[in-house]
């Protein structure tokens, strides 16, 4: 297989300055948001600060893909969209620390959580629109929603809407990208599939309102569950697609 081309240094210049600017964005938004949800929930400075250290903890390793991975001298409106969505899950994130949530935190989250899930089609179709699209923005963009899951699965088991079982709803992606990694022959590309992008969002629709504070607790785990089952069976034919086409040299 060819190799990927190097930028030349002053494209990595222009390049690593427009990301900079980018995820520092990212970053400064993650405390914005932090600060505000943090304020309605009765929270203290630790909250935003913590969201915008999970952020830059997240966004690091991103500057050292992009010479590779990424053409062009800039980092792209889509990319800029997926960086949003990272620090609206950070900000998620940090609340796992803040227990017992008050009703207003609760909906706050409710809302940021909406508000990231609306924004998952948003950055593909930038991408598509201003011709930005890259393998790494695919890869920024799946490693994007595969956090976002977990973050939600979380979430619902810490405020007790589920039990620890909903964490496999974010496991799955990392659980099979290590079945793919410690079996050589699964290693190709799986076909397009509008299946599993429906899936993720009917799952994630779910998980958001199962943090709701209005949503019954007797129902929650059944919704959840009914989520986890429907994500589990797309993963499930996904994994035998790879076993039926497995490589055999």
């Amino acid at each position: 297989m060819a190799s990927l081309r190097v930028p030349d240094l002053p494209s990595q210049r222009s390049l690593r300055a427009s990301a900079t600017l980018g995820l520092g964005a990212g970053a400064l938004l993650a405390l914005g948001i932090g600060a505000a949800i943090g304020h309605a929930g009765g929270l203290g400075p630790a909250f935003p600060l913590t969201a915008a250290l999970l952020f830059l903890l997240g966004a690091a390793p991103l500057l050292a893909l992009l010479p590779r991975w990424l053409p062009g001298r800039r980092f792209g409106r889509a990319n800029t969209v997926t960086a949003t969505r990272l620090a609206f899950t950070c900000v998620l994130a940090a609340a796992l620390v803040a227990q017992p949530w008050s009703g207003a935190l609760a909906w706050s989250l409710v809302a940021l959580a909406t508000a990231a899930l609306v924004l998952d089609g948003f950055d593909g179709w930038l991408a598509r629109r201003y011709r930005e699209a890259s393998g790494f923005g695919a890869r920024f963009d799946l490693e994007a929603d595969a956090l976002f899951m977990l973050v939600l699965a979380l979430l619902v088991a810490a405020v007790g809407k589920a039990g620890p079982w909903i964490l496999l709803a974010g496991l799955w992606r990392y659980g099979f990208v290590a079945a793919v990694l410690l079996w050589p022959a699964l290693r190709r590309p799986l076909p397009p599939s509008g299946r599993r992008k429906a899936v993720f969002v009917v799952q994630a629709v779910l998980l958001i309102a199962c943090l709701a504070p209005s949503l019954s607790p007797l129902l929650a785990p059944w919704l959840a569950g009914l989520g986890l089952a429907a994500l589990s069976a797309s993963f499930g034919l996904d994994l035998l697609w790879l076993i039926r086409n497995r490589s055999t040299t």
